[in-house]
């Protein structure tokens, strides 16, 4: 019995190990793709805002928008987040006032106030953009992989991602998640 075991766990310890493996692999290599110039839009998806002042998550996302939309001057952006517990506004207000703040125009900021997920971000903004537009969606370099199939599986026109870093102190935090979320997407999501 206890051989039979043994070999049981060795069998499922070996499958997660690759199972991480190929997962890790994924996302890695998605958040190293860039984006071609000038795609209609940035969806940059939401994250946690304390009161009125953005995370280092969300602060990480927009900055690597920011850079984008500053060499690519016909870009739009979608700031794609709603109003949590704990936040005083919407975190796609958050992210209007530091693109404004940070000399882009309010014309080329589109507003997705409601959304609380993943899956919510890229549907409403998806709603709010042309059919036929090419998009970079902006997360995490931890997020991009699974964002990406999400908008895959929205059946936007053309997908691209854009990733602003991790925070330091989250990494293990996030990445350990990302790897089930991104078994959840496979499995059960849309």
């Amino acid at each position: 019995m206890k051989t039979t075991l043994k070999k049981m766990l060795k069998i499922v310890g070996t499958f997660f190990v690759i199972y991480l493996i190929i997962v890790h692999s994924l996302i890695y290599q998605t958040a190293k793709q860039e984006p071609p110039q000038e795609v209609d839009y940035l969806i940059v998806l939401g994250a946690r805002v304390k009161g009125e002042v953005m995370t280092k998550a969300l602060l990480f996302r927009v900055e690597a928008a920011l850079h984008y939309l500053e060499e690519n001057p016909t870009t739009k952006v979608v700031a794609s987040g709603g109003q949590g517990p704990g936040e005083d506004i919407s975190e796609a207000e958050a992210m209007r006032r530091y693109f404004v703040a940070n000399g882009i125009e309010e014309n080329r900021i589109i507003m997705e106030p409601h959304s609380t997920s993943t899956y919510e971000n890229l549907s409403f903004s998806k709603k709010l953009i042309n059919e036929d537009a090419t998009v970079a969606i902006v997360s995490n370099d931890f997020h991009v992989y699974r964002a990406s199939l999400i908008g895959k599986r929205l059946e936007f026109k053309e997908v691209h991602t854009l990733a602003g870093k991790t925070p330091t102190i989250a990494i293990f935090k996030l990445w350990s998640r990302e790897y089930f979320a991104v078994a959840k997407t496979w499995l059960v999501d849309k």
